[in-house]
């Protein structure tokens, strides 16, 4: 089983490097079609690498901050293809930097965070309130990297950082399973349901322990979801 897993990476691998350029081609000369063309490729995913989408509750329409936790690249397009409005991603310098391939952040204006640089929290501050007055929703990743899918790493303060000197009202959103559909770290694939399951919003100006206690409720589930896996 494991070689067809391998197998199945592969060939999802080849698939990106094929069907993320079309994406950039198109977002470069259609640029007011830029979110509509992410969310048709995402969608389009779902086909490609065979995963079913189960969604739990639904996002509150007042929220202008996303927070979700990070297991896999199928993360950003599972929310990329369901999500109801524009997000914009916080994402690592790295990727933007790619050649070529970093422009799938760099066209669509998602915020770029240079985690060396000091002055990164402002730089973070500034895009948001750009991106929030242009319609758009922040989605960010609050443990800054990608965890094992069962227990959650600790929460980084951008995102605390971000909701309390904006004022935004907080998404959470846990994602089950998506790294046993794609996992980037062993590379290997395979077929399945991803879950997203959206919790209560929360105004951080209600509960100074708001972030802290957003982990635990994120975890909690977690555990509920994964007790059997």
């Amino acid at each position: 089983m494991k070689i067809f897993a391998k197998a199945k990476a592969a060939w999802i691998l080849v698939e990106f490097l094929l069907t993320v350029p079309v994406v950039i081609f198109l977002m470069k000369f259609w640029n007011d079609k830029q979110w509509y063309f992410r969310k048709k490729w995402s969608r389009m995913q779902s086909y490609l690498t065979g995963y079913r989408l189960e969604i739990v509750g639904q996002p509150d329409p007042d929220a202008k901050l996303v927070l979700l936790n990070h297991q896999s690249l199928l993360d950003i397009i599972v929310m990329d293809a369901s999500y109801p409005k524009d997000l914009c991603w916080v994402a690592k310098k790295e990727i933007a930097d790619m050649p070529f391939f970093g422009q799938i952040l760099t066209l669509p204006k998602m915020i770029i965070v240079d985690r060396e640089d000091k002055k990164s929290l402002l730089k973070l501050l500034a895009d948001a309130k750009e991106r929030i007055e242009e319609g758009r929703v922040i989605a960010m990743f609050p443990e800054g990297t990608r965890d094992d899918g069962k227990k959650l790493l600790p929460f980084k303060m951008g995102a605390r950082f971000l909701a309390s000197k904006l004022n935004l009202k907080v998404q959470p959103v846990v994602i089950v399973n998506s790294r046993q559909i794609l996992d980037s770290v062993n590379f290997t694939a395979q077929s399945g349901k991803v879950k997203i399951i959206y919790l209560p919003a929360i105004d951080p100006k209600a509960d100074k322990n708001w972030y802290t206690k957003l982990h635990e409720d994120m975890q909690n589930i977690l555990d509920k979801e994964t007790k059997d896996s």
